[in-house]
């Protein structure tokens, strides 16, 4: 317990007498006259002193004594709590520049570039890979190109051997059919005889057809050119417009437009079948088979042997082979004899006439 207040002496009784109170540069008067206490230098402060005590080194402060019944309490003015040591400084490390921050630009560059890291990395993987793949379907793609390649060739040495196969088997019917629109009579005022057209289209339009020298060389040494074409009841115009006695070859223009047959590009081999339309004494559409029988050299001149049956008026008409390609242009037959026709080998014509 404190001792009670004594107006004359601030200073609590029992205190001891080694406090002083502390004096306070440039202050005049008397402390006991002020109307209230000076605020207090700061200074140290531990646990609040007891009441009337004033604490080592701290200067008394007055106060107003209490009134009335109450007993009087010290009381201190502005009651200040001071840390236990000097505030903490943080001040830069260099005056005037802030300080950096502490590794956080380091760690975010650091960051980006492993992420810049993986980004490439990924990148570069999908572009092996792709390149992989782009490699494997170049393979697969060359890999089916010459597989396609094999086996069209394969098909094709099948579809060559089928064909050389069923050249020995002509199907008459279905030659005869396809081309018979082809072959014409050639009429003239002297002679009958049969023509075909054959080969490039002229560039003028029309078609040409190629028939023997000897159907219209009695028109043609009289100066006449108007031949006829006929087939089944029709008749169409031509004109005789190139002649080769020596090849006995004759070529023909008509203005109408013809189904051209085809030459065939090589030789026929003896003993492959061969079929021949015609228009023996006049009879259009003639068809007799038969087969190649030899290759003779008669006057000079290479022809082909066939035993189809020919009469007059086949001259100039041409032979087919299986395939539906006209292999010679008949010619000549035996006379007193049957079975010995002889034709104009394709190969002579296609070389004496620009039309093949």
């Amino acid at each position: 317990m404190t001792a009670g207040y004594d107006p004359s002496n601030p200073v609590a009784s029992g205190t001891s007498d080694s406090y002083d109170r502390p004096r306070h540069a440039d202050r005049s008067g008397d402390d006991s006259e002020r109307l209230g206490p000076l605020p207090p230098r700061m200074t140290q402060t531990g646990s609040f002193p007891a009441a009337g005590v004033s604490p080592a080194g701290a200067p008394a402060t007055g106060s107003f004594p209490a009134t009335g019944s109450l007993p009087a309490q010290p009381t201190s003015a502005w009651p200040v709590s001071a840390p236990a040591g000097p505030p903490p400084h943080s001040a830069p490390p260099h005056p005037g520049y802030p300080a950096a921050p502490r590794g956080r630009s380091g760690v975010l560059a650091l960051v980006l570039a492993l992420v810049l890291l993986i980004v490439v990395g990924v990148q570069a993987a999908f572009i092996v890979r792709l390149e992989s793949r782009l490699d494997k379907a170049e393979k697969a793609a060359a890999l089916a190109k010459q597989t396609d390649e094999s086996r069209l060739k394969a098909v094709e040495d099948r579809t060559d051997k089928l064909e050389t196969k069923t050249g020995g088997n002509l199907d008459a019917a279905a030659v005869a059919e396809s081309v018979r629109p082809s072959v014409f009579r050639v009429a003239t005022k002297y002679a009958t005889g049969t023509g075909f057209a054959l080969g490039k289209a002229p560039s003028g339009g029309g078609t040409n057809l190629i028939t023997n020298y000897h159907v219209v060389e009695d028109a043609y040494e009289k100066g006449e050119k108007d031949v006829s074409l006929e087939r089944t009841s029709q008749r169409f115009p031509a004109k005789i417009i190139e002649v080769h006695p020596d090849k006995d070859l004759a070529v023909l223009h008509t203005d109408e437009e013809f189904a051209r047959l085809v030459a065939a590009p090589a030789v026929p081999k003896v003993g492959e079948p061969v079929l021949v339309v015609g228009a023996p004494l006049g009879l259009e559409d003639t068809v007799t088979t038969g087969v190649v029988s030899a290759f003779r050299t008669l006057s000079g001149e290479n022809l082909m042997q066939f035993d189809a049956a020919i009469n007059p008026g086949n001259s100039g008409g041409p032979v087919f082979n299986a395939k539906k390609e006209v292999v010679g242009v008949a010619t000549l037959k035996a006379r007193e004899a049957e079975g010995i026709g002889l034709a104009i080998p394709i190969s002579v014509v296609c070389e004496t006439i620009t039309i093949c």
